[in-house]
Parts: C-alpha cells; structure tokens; sequence
C-alpha cells in the first residue's frame, strides 16, 4: 500500500478576501513620489499576503490538508533591480513569525514553492541567469523567516530549448557550476509539457543529485515515441533516495482534447487512479500537488469521488492509502 496525500497550490476558492498574491505594479510604485511612503506601502502589501497566507495554512489545518504550495509572488517588487538595497524581511518579521510559530505547532504541513517561468538555469543570458538567482535567494530567505529548512522547498522547470534540446542541456549542467550549494539544495526539476521530457529531466536530475517531481499530464502532453512513464519510474523513486522529504509529483487533467495542456477546473479521478494503481507498492509515500483551476475545490471534489471507490481507504480531509 502506498499513502497518498493531496495538496493544492497557492489560493482558495473557500477563503474570502484571502489572496496572498496581491501585488503593485514598478508604474504604480514610481507614481508614490516619496520613495519611502512607496516602500512601506509596498510592505504593508507583502504583510497583508503573509496575514493571508497564514489564514490559508489555518483552512488547510482545518480541512486537514497537508501539502501546500505557497505564493511566490508574497512579496512584490522583492527582487526588481530599482530596489536592490531593501530589506524586506526585517520590516517584515512579526508576519513571518506567525507562520513559523504555527508550522512548528502542524509538523506535519509541508509547504514549498513553484517560482514563476521567468527563473531559468540554462540561459546563455547573463542577466536572465543573475535574475533567476536572485529570485531563488528571495525565496530561501522567506523559507528562512519561516523557520522552513530550505532543501528541496524550490521546484523549476529545466528552461529553454535554444532549438538544440541536448546542447540545452549540457547548458544546464554547465551553469549548475555556477549556482551557490546553498541554493542548489532548494531545487528540484520537474518535466515540463513541451521540451523536456521525462526522460530528459532524470538526466540532469542524476547527473546533479536532485529530485525530480513527475508531473503526469505534462508526461501525457510531451514524451518521446515509446517513452514510457512505468519504465522510468524506479529511476525518479531513486531521484528521492537522499531526500528528507517523501517523493512529491503533480497531477492536472486536459481542459479539452483541443486545450489539451492547459489545466481543467477539476481533477478527473479515472486517469489519477490508473496512474496510482501502477505505482501502488512502489513507495511508501507519495505527495501529490493538484494543479487545478479550482485549487481546493478540486482537492474536496476528488476527495470526495475517491470515497466510493474500491481499494482506497480515506485516512483524513486529503488524504489516503491504496492498495
């Protein structure tokens, strides 16, 4: 039997007023003519997204939700480079103590991140690549604030085909060299639904040390003419082997055989529980992250479909064991 809990990323369709990704434009951020009346504004908006995000982790509790992805975008303007020398953590400390305090009380809750597209490793471009850094320091010190152990918390894509898959690659791997230990240690790489494929990601991810996160309807949209999901699969349980934390992997569904790569509202259990009843046995764990346009929504309305079903046993809100 294998366990598996449900997370969702970022939002709630269930809790009001509750975004943690409100924002404020460089252009609005320009208009403020007091430089410092404009950066405690832009704080007070980054307390605000923490207050919430600390009000998403309570639902989660609630409904007995385990896994959750947070924001990236907690903080706006964090790392835009016409704001290079402000400190945002310190003005914002209370807010991230409160969520420290509160994961320490549900050890159990794991949360990480997703940064956005614009984080990419293999660039040739020496700015897009310093840029993707400083991004990924944005986020260690939020996991920091936290109280989060940064490890495997920061799951990115491989990047940019450059028209030469393979060379991108080797680029891949050449940058790596010049990332700090310290960041290397957040990241994860995940299959995407365009170039790189299963196949192709567990190259770099063996090739460095890291995990990869299977994501199984990017696997469905991008893979090789008899590639095969169930042959690679013992090589992602090995990705894991050092890990702390349990295999993670992403689960969405086609909006439309037309739309085929864009996530639908909901999750369609037929295709998740063929997937799980192959890899059933295989870990003893797995977390899966649903990538759906109704966030929680999705999570309850699988949760409760998965209820009539032979061979699962419910354990809580999100999760349960098959067999």
């Amino acid at each position: 039997m294998t366990l598996i809990r449900l997370g969702y990323a970022a939002m709630s369709m269930n809790v009001k007023n509750g975004s943690p990704s409100q924002t404020m434009t460089y252009t609005q951020f320009e208009k403020i003519k007091d430089r410092e009346a404009a950066i405690r504004k832009l704080e007070r908006i980054a307390a605000s997204n923490l207050k919430n995000c600390l009000r998403l982790l309570r639902h989660n509790a609630a409904h007995d939700i385990h896994f959750f992805r947070l924001s990236s975008k907690l903080i706006p303007l964090a790392n835009h480079p016409e704001l290079p020398d402000w400190n945002f953590i310190d003005p914002l400390k209370e807010e991230l103590s409160a969520i420290r305090a509160y994961l320490e009380k549900h050890p159990s809750m794991r949360v990480d991140f997703h940064p956005e597209h614009f984080v990419v490793l293999n660039t040739h471009n020496t700015e897009a690549f310093h840029m993707a850094l400083k991004t990924l320091v944005m986020h260690k010190k939020l996991l920091k604030g936290m109280g989060i152990d940064p490890e495997h918390r920061c799951v990115l894509h491989v990047g940019g085909g450059y028209k030469d898959k393979e060379k991108a690659l080797e680029q891949f791997i050449q940058n790596w060299g010049l990332i700090p230990e310290a960041l290397q240690k957040m990241i994860m790489l995940e299959n995407d639904d365009t170039t790189f494929t299963v196949k192709d990601t567990l190259y770099l991810c063996e090739k460095i040390g890291i995990p990869l996160v299977f994501d199984y309807h990017h696997y469905l949209a991008n893979h090789e003419e008899r590639e095969s999901w169930e042959e690679e699969w013992q090589r992602v349980i090995h990705t894991w082997i050092n890990a702390k934390l349990p295999l993670k992997m992403h689960i969405s569904s086609p909006r439309s055989e037309k739309d085929f790569k864009a996530h639908a509202d909901f999750i369609d259990e037929k295709e998740l529980l063929k997937f799980l009843k192959e890899v059933s046995g295989s870990v003893p764990q797995i977390d899966i992250m649903i990538e759906a346009k109704r966030k929680d929504d999705a999570l309850f309305s699988l949760m409760e479909t998965l209820k009539e079903k032979e061979g699962i046993d419910i354990i809580d809100g999100s999760s349960f064991q098959i067999s």
